[in-house]
């Protein structure tokens, strides 16, 4: 029989690592900055899918975990290493407002959508969140194990879609001038995060001290 208290320790544990990692608070003037502009249903639905691919990859992941990976022949280096250099093409559309003036220029079904990259991929379901998922996993293996870890997955995940629902009034509150300082902020720390991103592959590699 296992112990109740192990698994309310183990449940607060994998809720909070979760929710530091995904940072759905963080996350949020993010998925302000990229759908400037659009309207509340293309939000809605954009924050919908961003969360239902991310929960359909982290869930894949937490079942598999390094097997997934490893049948194609990747390693989690390879992977922190590549998902920091798409963060970084993100982030410097967001410094130089190349993704505002594409937008500008598309209408309709020609703008671009944002939910599966960069929201879902990496920024939601990235090498942090994909590697938290795969340890957590990996502590309490079984079925039981792999239902808590998804159950709270999930919950987190509610938590990101019930702020980006709110990302209109955030809009308001900021107004363009706003939106503009902090998309620009962002595109700085984006920037910063994908560069640790790589360091800690190449770190793994063995070509970073």
């Amino acid at each position: 029989m296992i112990d109740p208290v192990i698994d309310t320790a183990f449940l607060i544990s994998t809720f909070v690592t979760l929710l530091v990692i995904i940072d759905p608070f963080g996350l949020t003037p993010v998925f302000v900055a990229l759908t400037q502009g659009m309207t509340t249903r293309e939000r809605r639905v954009i924050a919908l899918r961003a969360c239902l691919t991310a929960a359909g990859l982290l869930m894949l992941f937490a079942a598999f975990g390094e097997t997934v990976l490893g049948f194609v022949g990747i390693s989690m280096a390879a992977f922190r290493v590549a998902g920091g250099a798409l963060l970084f093409l993100t982030a410097l559309d967001m410094l130089f407002e190349r993704r505002t003036k594409r937008r500008e220029d598309q209408t309709g079904d020609d703008r671009p959508d944002p939910s599966v990259f960069p929201l879902a991929i990496p920024l939601i379901a990235g090498p942090g969140s994909i590697a938290s998922i795969i340890l957590l996993s990996g502590q309490r293996p079984g079925i039981e194990g792999l239902g808590v870890v998804i159950v709270v997955m999930l919950a987190v995940l509610c938590v990101v879609l019930v702020m980006f629902l709110l990302s209109g009034l955030l809009e308001r509150l900021l107004g363009k001038t706003g939106i503009n300082v902090v998309t620009r902020l962002l595109g700085m720390l984006l920037a910063a995060l994908a560069v640790q991103f790589i360091l800690d592959g190449l770190r793994e590699f063995g070509f970073a001290a």
